[in-house]
């Protein structure tokens, strides 16, 4: 292990790498039958440090303190467990900066995006704390005199949150932030590329939870799909899983846990496109481009994949486009000044290499980029942009590199059916300062994405707004707005306070 590592885990006060799951302070569990999984530096494939993973005996363990924990934790009043999260973003700000790097170090993100994505960690922890008064219930009218009624939200029970590589700890808040306020405790399953980083925050949760006396409000069990994620979408006593991911294993993770009369948000791929009409800021399209399809080197799932331009400005749009990708520098995540670092393995670096050949099949023609930069290091790639004819399977095709497709359009209708014409669904944009160009787009005869935005690109929401998409994107929705419900349950209420009992629809059964 590095020094510079070594640095990072003494600034996250991170003293247990050796174990897999927690469920809380002094919680940490390890097996001997654990097996081993090594975290590397996608810059490098070097290796940064081991972790034993959670065995099914352990995950066990760590469900069922999870579950404990609900039965108490239910009963906190909810503006109580405000506080816990305020003090949980508390403690995010503090750890912003190695957080922050050890995010770049682990998953290859750049400097300012991996602060970025702890920030936003800390904005969903404010965000739930003035939700924790807020968890509003309706009353109704009552067709029976002197009868009330309402409705009121319960805690749910478990959720169980199986995130990405690609947002190592940002997806985790989202969801646990909001679980916590609304009653349920979370298990944590990370991806495997990615386990210091979920030590790292469970170190931080496992702080806060001491400070309070609390016990598997946050916990965490590290280990594969096969051998860990399965039991959690089978279990029973985990009514609730939020799954970020890819469609086909999105599919699986639905099926499974509706089996089970379970409910499940969904998070999955994104084929987001960008529509520029021909009076648009071409300045300003070009750099929400630049940052929607190079930011996190394309493995976002709001990453910009099309750009269907107006023939009247596709030259000149396009041209700014390759000048633009020519000034992008590529290397070291960690270091000032880099705008992209390398893909997440080497599997990624093959899957982008074949649709670049498959796009050149299909018609293509690569305007820059397109090779993979072995000098760099073995999973770093070139930027790349592709013009493709209207029709090409590939472009409907989500490939998680950055490779940015362009077409060309005509009339508006012509443009908002190549838009809505791939399975996903997530964000969208228009660039155009027509009203009617930027409504129709907006309506519901335009995008059919769960995220619309005009003049701003399709990358970088904010927390203020329920993130989510429609299609092959599974239908979910995370953060802000009304998504808590999805974290509670539904309970109508009504009181009868007359000395009567008159039957609704004015049903007479007996004297």
């Amino acid at each position: 292990m590095k020094s510079f590592t070594k640095a990072l885990l003494k600034a996250l006060s991170i003293e247990e790498i050796n174990a897999g799951a927690c469920s809380g302070p002094d919680a940490w569990m390890k097996d001997p039958k654990g097996k081993e999984l090594v975290s590397t530096n996608p810059a490098n494939n070097e290796p940064i440090a081991k972790v034993i993973q959670a065995t099914p005996e352990i995950y066990k363990q760590v469900a069922a303190s999870a579950q404990k924990a609900f039965l108490s934790w239910r009963e906190i009043p909810a503006p109580k467990r405000g506080q816990v999260v305020r003090d949980l973003g508390n403690a995010l700000r503090e750890f912003k900066e190695p957080l922050g790097d050890l995010v770049g170090l682990e998953m290859g993100k750049i400097r300012v995006e991996g602060h970025g994505e702890v920030q936003e960690m800390i904005d969903i922890c404010d965000f739930a704390v003035g939700l924790s008064r807020q968890l509003y219930g309706m009353t109704m009218q009552s067709e029976r005199p002197r009868h009330r009624m309402y409705e009121q939200w319960h805690p749910l029970g478990v959720v169980g949150v199986i995130t990405s590589f690609n947002f190592p700890v940002a997806v985790w808040a989202w969801n646990s932030a909001i679980a916590a306020v609304c009653g349920d405790p979370v298990l944590w399953k990370p991806s495997s590329s990615v386990p210091l980083t979920a030590i790292a925050v469970q170190h931080i949760s496992n702080r806060v939870m001491a400070d309070h006396g609390l016990q598997g409000v946050f916990s965490l069990v590290i280990g594969s799909g096969r051998d860990v994620g399965e039991l959690l979408l089978n279990d029973p006593q985990i009514p609730l899983v939020s799954f970020t991911g890819s469609t086909n294993i999105g599919r699986h993770v639905s099926e499974t846990v509706a089996r089970r009369f379970g409910r499940s948000i969904l998070e999955l791929g994104g084929n987001n496109a960008i529509i520029v009409g021909p009076d648009a800021d071409l300045k300003l399209a070009v750099r929400a481009i630049l940052f929607g399809a190079v930011g996190t080197a394309g493995q976002r799932c709001t990453t910009t994949r099309r750009i269907i331009m107006h023939k009247d400005i596709a030259a000149d749009l396009t041209k700014r486009l390759v000048d633009g990708y020519k000034q992008v520098n590529i290397g070291d995540p960690l270091q000032e000044g880099v705008l992209m670092g390398p893909l997440v393995d080497g599997s990624a670096v093959e899957e982008m290499l074949a649709a670049v050949k498959q796009a050149k099949a299909d018609g293509g023609d690569v305007l820059t980029g397109g090779e993979a930069l072995p000098d760099l290091g073995p999973n770093f790639v070139e930027p790349t942009i592709i013009k493709m004819p209207a029709q090409s399977e590939i472009v409907k095709q989500e490939t998680f590199a950055p490779i940015l497709y362009l077409l060309e359009y005509e009339s508006i209708e012509q443009a908002i059916a190549l838009h809505n014409g791939v399975p996903q669904g997530l964000s969208s944009a228009i660039f155009t300062n027509s009203m009617r160009e930027m409504e129709l787009f907006l309506s519901g005869a335009g995008s059919d994405c769960g995220i619309a935005n005009v003049n701003i690109g399709t990358s970088g929401a904010e927390i203020g707004g329920a993130f989510g998409g429609e299609k092959e994107t599974g239908g979910g929705r995370e953060a802000g707005s009304d998504s808590w419900k999805a974290y509670m349950r539904r309970q109508t209420n009504t009181i009868n306070w007359s000395t009567e009992l008159p039957l609704a629809q004015g049903i007479q059964f007996g004297e």
